[in-house]
């Protein structure tokens, strides 16, 4: 009786150990990694708006810090992301019969690199793009423009997220 208590316990043990390495975001970040830092974005796109070079940055540092149990810092991270905005282009994708846009769609692309001061072959530079369509009677303002931009961030963000920290 005193055996099947210790192989009980041994068998819950290694259980809980097991579950202790699993991650719901599917990221595979080691153990010996414990900050990252993300650096300013330049926005080198044709067409500028202003502040969208912060507001990826932050959305970027939002995502990982969501989804990691690693500290942000603002110099020598483990980790490092940088690059810039390469486009920012809305343009028209089906027209009307009166030769107007019927739907527009808003493209933001980014290039990254990707440093793993802890282990360099996990060095990644890699463009990334998505898009948001909207109507072509709506102006990219106000609401319709914040929408946009979040949408296409989380998008962007996961994608990195993906290609950097979950390898998929």
């Amino acid at each position: 009786m005193k055996q099947l208590k210790h192989l009980f316990l041994l068998l819950i043990t290694l259980t809980l150990m097991g579950c202790g390495f699993y991650s719901f975001t599917g990221a595979s970040v080691p153990a010996n990694v414990k900050t990252y830092q993300v650096n300013r974005f330049e926005n080198n796109a044709l067409l500028v708006e202003p502040g969208l070079e912060r507001d990826f940055k932050i959305a970027l540092e939002d995502l990982i810090q969501n989804q990691t149990n690693l500290n942000l810092v603002p110099s020598n991270g483990d980790l490092v992301y940088e690059g810039e905005i390469t486009d920012y282009r809305i343009s028209p994708t089906t027209a009307t019969s009166q030769n107007t846009a019927a739907q527009n769609r808003l493209t933001i692309s980014v290039k990254i690199r990707f440093f793993n001061r802890k282990k360099e072959e996990d060095d990644l530079e890699q463009s990334f793009s998505f898009f948001y369509d909207y109507a072509g009677s709506s102006q990219l303002i106000g609401a319709t423009k914040t929408t946009a931009h979040e949408e296409i961030f989380e998008r962007l963000t996961q994608d990195i997220f993906n290609a950097t920290l979950a390898k998929w």
